[in-house]
């Protein structure tokens, strides 16, 4: 009688031992499936709608135009330069700014004379480097699609590549063309970065 009694009381243990692993493991793996939980979706709007944000944030600046060949005749027939001296080769040359072109640039160098010195008269490569002096912001156009850093789907940080471009706010029509010539890097390839942060993605960098 009593082997019997404590035959069931060890069954009886050995089957509340049992249970209660069985439901530790399905607590486990009920946290685990709950942390693995997806991200939410970061679509290419609203990643370019962060990084055009923080654009619109950051103090405009002025931007550098690179002027060569065509773009010294574009700004003569402006009239934002004019010669005021010619070398004894005939291509070189000494330009100075008229007031027009003082209210829109300036050289990068020190000194207020351009002085133009191609090395011949064929020489459509020479160039001098301005500088805006109006303030232009940056536009964001043509991003990637958004990747995951690690894991599809899992991960806590995402990027994208996208292009940054200088707008020449309110420039004429004729500076805006030669800031479009060859030469200027007026668009350039950039990545952002962005992290989750308390559930909803936000932008960590600009490389």
């Amino acid at each position: 009688m009593n082997l019997k009694l404590n035959w069931r009381r060890g069954t009886v243990k050995n089957m509340v031992h049992t249970l209660g692993l069985g439901a530790a493991a399905l607590l486990s793996a009920g946290l685990l499936l709950g942390g693995c939980s997806s991200a939410p979706d970061l679509t290419q709007a609203q990643a370019l709608q962060m990084i055009q944000a923080k654009y619109d944030q950051t103090p405009p600046e002025s931007a550098t135009v690179v002027v060569d060949d065509l773009g010294m005749r574009e700004g003569l027939a402006a009239k934002y330069w004019t010669k005021i001296k010619e070398y004894p080769n005939r291509y070189w040359g000494d330009f100075a700014f008229t007031p027009e072109g003082k209210k829109l640039l300036k050289l990068t160098s020190p000194g207020a004379v351009i002085e133009w010195r191609p090395a011949s008269f064929s020489d459509t490569h020479f160039s001098v480097r301005m500088q805006t002096l109006a303030s232009n912001r940056f536009k964001a156009h043509d991003i990637s699609s958004v990747e995951d850093e690690t894991s599809p789907g899992m991960a806590t940080s995402r990027s994208a590549y996208f292009i940054e471009g200088v707008v020449l706010n309110g420039a004429p029509e004729p500076l805006q063309k030669i800031g479009h010539n060859p030469g200027n890097t007026l668009s350039t390839k950039r990545q952002a970065e962005f992290v989750l942060d308390g559930g909803a993605w936000k932008l960590q960098s600009i490389r």
